[in-house]
């Protein structure tokens, strides 16, 4: 899931609503809900929308407990404070998280007026950046967007879009079919060549080892290379056993 492409409202709802599908979808697998079907979920009967809010509480824990718990590089909490928040979120005096944490409630009024700022704050920044760069339309300038599991967060990912289009071009003898001429050991160039490879593959879905290798043979031949390097970028998760993969 790309948080830079959701809006506020979407990542607290955990779905969105998408006009080309007519249909509502979960931003944890994908999973779509169309407008005008009716849901089976729990032995009950929902319209599209609810059916997303269900889905999200059943398959996925609640959209709450996903955001607090994501992966995301941009999930920059402590396990201290996601502790406070869940304790706040589930309806817990101050006194009484204060019993629970062995420490004063004049500690946990502290923390909870320190998000509030640090709320205040974000949203101020938000408003700025939008106002900068929302209102542009996208160029050659345009900084390509960041995935959200990526593992090294430096340079490498200081790409604009020129530089992408200019690195697909040379580095694929096809764009499609997906043909690559050589893994390069260039990390920008790396970062676009895996973000292209990952795009083959199906987000919400779980791939045996050897349909992955299947999918990547036809683009470059070494495939255990580019499966190696989908999963030290973040592009891919796997069990430990490495017998399922999929997009992250």
């Amino acid at each position: 899931m790309d948080y830079g492409k959701l809006s506020l409202d979407e990542i607290k709802k955990g779905y969105r609503f998408n006009k080309e599908a007519n249909a509502y979808i979960c931003n944890y697998c994908e999973k779509a809900f169309q407008v005008g079907q009716v849901f089976s979920i729990g032995g009950n009967f929902f319209v599209p929308e609810h059916a997303a809010v269900k889905h999200i509480e059943r398959e996925h824990g609640g959209n709450f407990m996903q955001m607090l718990h994501s992966a995301t590089k941009y999930n920059t909490l402590t396990d201290t404070q996601k502790e406070l928040l869940f304790l706040f979120y589930s309806g817990m005096s101050d006194s009484e998280i204060a019993k629970k944490l062995g420490v004063s409630a004049s500690t946990v009024r502290h923390q909870k007026f320190t998000f509030r700022e640090k709320a205040k704050q974000a949203k101020f920044y938000l408003a700025i950046f939008e106002c900068v760069f929302d209102h542009k339309v996208t160029n050659k300038d345009t900084l390509i967007p960041i995935h959200n599991h990526a593992i090294y967060l430096d340079d490498r990912y200081v790409i604009t879009e020129q530089e992408k289009q200019h690195i697909l071009e040379t580095s694929f003898v096809s764009l499609k079919p997906l043909k690559l001429k050589a893994f390069s050991p260039k990390e920008k160039k790396k970062v676009v060549i895996l973000a292209k490879i990952a795009e083959q593959f199906e987000l919400g879905k779980k791939y045996p080892e050897k349909e992955v290798n299947e999918m990547i043979k036809p683009i470059y031949e070494d495939y255990m290379t580019i499966r190696r390097y989908l999963i030290m970028y973040g592009f891919m998760e796997r069990t430990k056993d490495g017998s399922s993969y999929w997009l992250t």
